[in-house]
């Protein structure tokens, strides 16, 4: 699947600093330790409508993680899926009397434009569920081989499911308790009431084909993937086991990312399928998760329609740190549209005071788990100062400029 255009990243003077995030699977703040190539995995969207600002905020703190790699010196191997055969999409095209294959091409497209006006680095690899099927079938059958998976006893649909004991390590990611993991099974895309399944959290693998559903000819039988498992096969076939970040919202944490890490553990017997589990919180609106369920969403191409800048659009999110739960509003772009302002003001004066402890110190926030908040308002501070008693330095707009476009992805 085609990625989207990227954006040049400028080179920041200066020492860069290593990049710490938190770990879901710890509940720690660690520091990353890429090699020469930092690998991350970030889940991608089910192409069924338009990318919203939870999506928004999902991918701006990857893209931050992204951007202080670069600027540490590493290179970046970032692979990204897409989930284009799944139930929530076959029921939109169904619901609104579209092809399904038109649907996803139609909002994937919009995805990547969206992304691209957000000024979000591309992955090297972007990847769609329906061309990966045929690694799904190949994980999938390894996997019953091993007994680390089974067909239900269902003589017309004996579904593939995975045995979610099979590793021994079963919610070392998520942490939850069984009734917690009860709770998110069932609520997000579980189907704990399959008749034939061993246990209620066991998930699908391989869905055997249904009249009027899409499906592939396979050594399993004719079907289609299971959530879970394409993005197991996709990240192992390109980024290996032990990879630095796997990343999403922080809904993922359960059941996707449980399994998809229990899937990949129980294919290559290593431990663990990613070395930090990173997640974003939600973004809310009027009180409430956005959510499609709720038809509270704002959409980014709505805005880039309205002729938001996205630029200000990446500041309103930065606003709050990444792993917080938090709401837009029309005042919280307002401010973003009046910071954005201020710092183009600055950044197009002659000159300036000294930037270097400026810079030193959006590396160090944005270093310490991506603490936005405090990024933004050692640039404030700067841009106030620039603005109200001005300096000699001719280098420090352009610097900070740099460093803003360079670290935060915003273009002044």
């Amino acid at each position: 699947m085609q990625t989207w255009s990227s954006t040049p990243v400028p080179r920041v003077a200066g020492e860069p600093r290593p990049l710490r995030l938190f770990d879901t699977s710890t509940g720690e703040v660690r520091p990353t330790a890429p090699g020469d190539t930092a690998r991350l995995y970030v889940c991608g969207i089910t192409p069924y409508d338009a990318t919203h600002l939870g999506h928004a905020a999902t991918y701006l703190t990857f893209d931050l993680v992204h951007r202080v790699w670069l600027d540490n010196g590493h290179e970046v191997h970032y692979v990204q899926n897409v989930t284009d055969v799944d139930d929530p999409l076959l029921e939109r095209a169904e619901r609104d009397h579209d092809d399904w294959v038109v649907l996803g091409m139609r909002e994937t497209a919009l995805f990547r434009e969206d992304m691209v006006a957000l000024r979000v680095l591309p992955p090297r690899q972007y990847v769609g569920a329906v061309e990966a099927v045929p690694e799904v079938v190949e994980a999938v059958a390894k996997l019953l081989a091993d007994g680390a998976a089974y067909r239900v006893d269902d003589a017309e649909y004996p579904d593939v499911y995975f045995d979610h004991a099979a590793t021994g390590r079963f919610g070392y990611e998520s942490n939850y308790d069984v009734d917690t993991m009860s709770k998110y099974f069932g609520e997000r895309g579980g189907d704990p009431d399959r008749p034939g399944k061993r246990h209620p959290l066991d998930a699908l693998l391989w869905r055997m084909a249904r009249p009027g559903e899409p499906s592939w000819p396979s050594e399993l039988g004719a079907g289609r993937p299971g959530w879970h498992i394409e993005c197991s096969a996709i990240a192992l076939n390109r980024l290996g086991t032990g990879f630095d970040v796997q990343g999403g919202g922080s809904d993922l944490i359960f059941p996707h990312h449980e399994f998809s890490a229990a899937h990949a553990e129980a294919l290559t017997g290593e431990h663990p399928f990613a070395r930090h589990y990173v997640h974003a919180g939600m973004i809310g609106l009027d009180g409430e998760k956005m959510s499609k369920s709720r038809g509270n969403l704002v959409f980014v191409s709505k805005l880039r329609a309205q002729n938001v800048d996205p630029g200000a659009v990446r500041l309103a999110l930065f606003a709050g740190h990444y792993r917080a739960d938090r709401p837009w509003s029309e005042a919280l772009l307002s401010e973003a549209l009046d910071r954005l302002a201020t710092w183009r003001r600055a950044a197009a004066l002659d000159s300036g005071p000294c930037v270097d402890d400026t810079v030193a110190r959006l590396r160090d926030h944005l270093g310490d788990d991506l603490d936005t908040p405090g990024a933004l308002a050692a640039l404030d501070a700067w841009a106030a100062e620039a603005l109200s008693t001005g300096g000699s330095v001719e280098a420090a707009p352009r610097r900070f400029r740099d460093a803003v476009d360079a670290l935060l992805g915003v273009e002044l």
